[in-house]
């Protein structure tokens, strides 16, 4: 597949090509889809085995997101008997679930809400042990527990999570969420996992939608069970996971207007990461990338508002399908225009460049993560 994507960017970048336009008529799979009979077919014969999961909307959990300064998307879950209201945010690059605790002194613990296990008749803990946690934005510790967790209508029995005992001032004290609800691949405790041998789904899968205009009330949702066709448009693109317990794919190609820049020319990765708003760049390319859509390094990356319609669309090739991102997705623009990225800041399990997918990419492309098998599923939003 890699050498034809390469073929049509080169053909695509040649001088004096000819262009043959072809009138297109209706396929037979938009015939079949206005006649209401689409779907059953591709199921019934196997077509694309992700189709099952697009469920009637009383099969799945519906778990609306609050957006903060459009960076922050968080949910709520409540944990413990009678419950208590937690906003976490949800993170697919992440495992854990934790929250802030009665055992916490730290002053980000101060304004936010905290668990108090003597509250909660069903709370229990193995011991006392204190673990840290590591994220791109510092380090915390937590103490593990026990207890049930409530997500809409989803209830999870003994659920393991993370009670705060130290929390970093710098970002928590000024979040707006409580704690982070970790997604990563299922693995033992983690509340995928429990979810599922719970039975508390009927599919094993889930979904994001971004919205590309959030506001405080709604920046989208997280779908538990399957995947709702309302919010994406054209084909899903499925991209097997290439290591766990990430949501890590294979990019083929990056691009820039129309130049293949051939940095994933002996492959990249990319992690699918709803937990990290910017887009990351693999921090040996960054420089290059300035160079090629005229930024400045003023601290952060800053463009001309006035030229911000000029600058070129980027494009990722995953799975022999485009992703292209338009300027407007990847520049910002707040008082001054700067670029939603930075460098990545975790190195590649393979050794190939990485870039993570965060909310930038995703407030484009409506994303899918099939646990059953092993793959993410990428489509443009509706």
């Amino acid at each position: 597949m890699k050498w034809l994507i390469l073929a049509l960017v080169c053909i695509h970048l040649s001088e004096g090509f000819h262009r043959i336009i072809l009138k297109k008529g209706k396929s037979i799979r938009e015939i079949m889809r206005e006649n209401g009979v689409l779907e059953e077919f591709l199921e019934k014969y196997h077509i694309d085995p992700g189709l099952k999961y697009q469920f009637n909307k009383f099969s799945a959990t519906y778990e609306p997101m609050t957006n903060y300064l459009d960076s922050y998307y968080f949910g709520k879950i409540t944990i413990g008997t009678p419950p208590q209201d937690f906003l976490v945010l949800l993170d697919t690059g992440s495992g854990v679930l934790w929250v802030p605790s009665t055992y916490c002194r730290s002053k980000a613990c101060g304004n936010h809400n905290v668990f108090d296990p003597k509250r909660s008749s069903t709370y229990y803990s193995n011991n006392e042990q204190t673990y840290s946690l590591t994220y791109g934005s510092g380090t915390l510790s937590i103490m593990l527990g026990y207890d049930t967790v409530q997500i809409q209508n989803i209830v999870v029995k003994n659920q393991q999570f993370g009670l705060s005992v130290e929390e970093p001032t710098n970002p928590f004290y000024y979040s707006n969420f409580d704690g982070i609800l970790g997604l990563t691949n299922p693995t033992p405790n983690t509340l995928l996992y429990e979810i599922m041998s719970q039975n508390q789904i009927s599919e094993p899968i889930f979904s994001f939608y971004f919205s590309r205009q959030p506001t405080v009330q709604y920046g989208g949702e997280l779908i538990l069970g399957g995947i709702d066709p309302q919010m994406y448009t054209g084909e899903i693109t499925w991209a097997p996971v290439t290591a766990q317990p990430y949501w890590q794919i294979g990019i083929e190609e990056f691009a820039i207007g129309n130049t293949a820049t051939g940095w994933c020319s002996e492959g990249c990765q990319g992690i699918v990461d709803t937990g990290t708003f910017l887009l990351t760049i693999p921090q040996q390319y960054l420089t290059d990338f300035l160079q090629a859509v005229n930024a400045a390094n003023y601290g952060s990356y800053t463009v001309d508002c006035n030229n911000v319609q000029n600058m070129p669309t980027i494009i990722f090739f995953i799975n022999g399908s485009q992703f292209p991102l338009p300027p407007s997705a990847y520049v910002a623009n707040v008082s001054i225009c700067y670029l939603a990225i930075e460098s990545t800041y975790v190195p590649s399990s393979t050794g190939q460049p990485l870039w993570i997918l965060g909310d930038v990419f995703l407030k484009q492309y409506y994303s899918i993560f099939d646990m059953k098998n092993n793959r993410v599923g990428l489509a443009p939003s509706a």
